[in-house]
């Protein structure tokens, strides 16, 4: 549909109903609006909605619902594969909702859904305080709270899932809801690792720890040693503690020299810290070594520069009980053969407070226990569609080459692959999560992320083709 298609009448009304902005094709900031992270990603909106506030949310989702309009939700827009867009449909665009509350004696934020990671954490560390974030500072808070939300402090803190203590959220039928261990507490089981397929949350609250400065850093390594790194990070693993989150894979310099590199974050004692790394600062003869007392919103700024906005980028990730020495020849032999200089893998230990949570009990978010989470990521700058097919199948051939090694669940905020992927990863509680979509989303209204579709009536998204999350 596009936006000619409406009485105009009817588009002036829900205009008018609006503190926030209508963009349409024909206004100006039109193009800029519906750019996101990955460039790759080209769609055509009939609308975005650039929300101020929950009652825009509202506004936008029964105006939708009334015209039988598509809709997609955009938090920080990160997500690799784009569905915080829609062709021909409606965007709710929540990134110029950024209000953050910080309560330093409760060690509680309140946070709107259009923070990036960075602007979250620039706002509790003037107290001191922190709590699990994903690991680049442009990540939508959102989109990566609602997939669990993976990050530097899991193996202390836990997922960003664990420690959300409530949320306001806009249902399908327009409705504002508090959803928290005591209201609606089995939506906020649902959410907590759902995704999107419930509403659109327009206010997280989180519980805080005292966390400021953190040891870590990189160490980059000759490419040639990728195979000796990766079986230290094997070895180095199996003893860290719950503070020390650690990953290892490949990257390149600032140069574009393909290099091996080991990433951390310790959020202990910095005297301990220094202890139980230093049979690492012993390992090898590291190009680099970054690693020290650094800010934690340093912390999540340091991968950046190597994923920015406008590059093109196309991602698979699995997940790993271990890591054997028949993966680690996959990981070398494509080392080896990349398509673009811009283009990495990482693989991280997942470990510590995040494996020990019950799958079932507190959340939807299944994937615990003690496990290893490789992500390829090919990211190039050549604009031509035709040119961006090389990429992508180097991307695919190294994920199918893991594969035989590799566990069917993974990370949600990371899944591409369809229906079977997605139950595999929700395990035993995908049939409750289908339960709370019949009750909160019969039609499948929102099914522009990693869907899980309702079994009662569908009149959305049955021609899907992507399960893919957005931010």
């Amino acid at each position: 549909m596009t936006h000619e298609m409406i009485r105009p009448d009817i588009l002036r009304t829900f205009q008018s109903k609006l503190y926030g902005r209508l963009i349409l094709p024909h206004t100006p900031e039109y193009d800029n609006a519906r750019k996101i992270w990955n460039g790759m990603i080209d769609k055509h909106p009939a609308m975005i909605v650039r929300c101020a506030n929950y009652a825009d949310v509202v506004s936008t989702v029964l105006f939708a619902r009334s015209m039988d309009i598509a809709l997609s939700v955009r938090g920080g827009g990160h997500n690799v594969a784009g569905s915080s867009l829609c062709d021909d449909g409606i965007v709710i665009d929540l990134s110029g909702m950024k209000g953050i509350m910080v309560d330093p004696v409760r060690r509680t934020a309140r946070a709107q859904a259009g923070l990036t990671l960075g602007e979250f954490i620039s706002a509790t560390r003037q107290y001191g305080l922190a709590t699990t974030t994903g690991t680049v500072s442009d990540t939508g808070l959102a989109g990566l709270t609602l997939g669990g939300g993976m990050g530097w402090l899991m193996g202390k803190y836990g997922l960003a899932v664990d420690n959300l203590l409530s949320v306001e959220i806009v249902t399908a039928d327009g409705q504002l809801l508090t959803a928290s261990p005591t209201q609606n507490a089995e939506l906020f089981w649902g959410i907590r690792g759902g995704g999107g397929n419930f509403g659109i949350v327009t206010t997280f609250e989180f519980q805080l720890h005292p966390v400021k400065d953190v040891l870590a850093g990189m160490l980059l390594y000759p490419i040639h040693a990728l195979r000796d790194v990766l079986r230290f990070y094997r070895e180095f693993c199996v003893s860290s503690p719950d503070e020390l989150i650690m990953g290892a894979g490949f990257v390149s310099t600032p140069e574009g020299i393909p290099a091996a590199v080991i990433a951390l974050c310790y959020c202990g004692d910095m005297q301990e810290g220094e202890r139980i790394l230093a049979p690492l600062r012993a390992f090898g003869s590291p190009l680099i070594d970054t690693i020290g007392s650094m800010d934690y919103l340093d912390l999540i700024s340091m991968l950046n520069k190597g994923v920015p906005t406008g590059r093109n980028y196309y991602e698979k990730a699995s997940t790993f009980k271990e890591l054997n020495d028949a993966t680690i020849d996959v990981i070398v032999e494509y080392a080896t053969s990349l398509t673009s200089p811009f283009s990495q893998f990482l693989i991280q230990h997942v470990h510590g407070y995040v494996s020990r949570v019950d799958p079932e009990a507190t959340a939807a978010f299944a994937l615990r226990g003690e496990h290893h989470l490789a992500v390829i990521l090919a990211a190039w700058e050549e604009q031509v569609p035709v040119q961006h097919n090389r990429h992508i199948q180097w991307v695919s051939k190294f994920w199918s080459a893991m594969e035989p090694f590799a566990q069917q669940k993974v990370y949600i905020n990371m899944l591409h692959e369809g229906d079977e992927r997605l139950r595999a990863s929700y395990g035993p509680n995908y049939d409750r999560l289908v339960a709370l979509k019949n009750q909160y989303d019969p039609t499948n209204f929102f099914h522009f992320n990693q869907n899980i579709r309702p079994t009662v009536h569908t009149n959305h998204g049955d021609n899907q083709t992507s399960n893919t999350g957005g931010e």
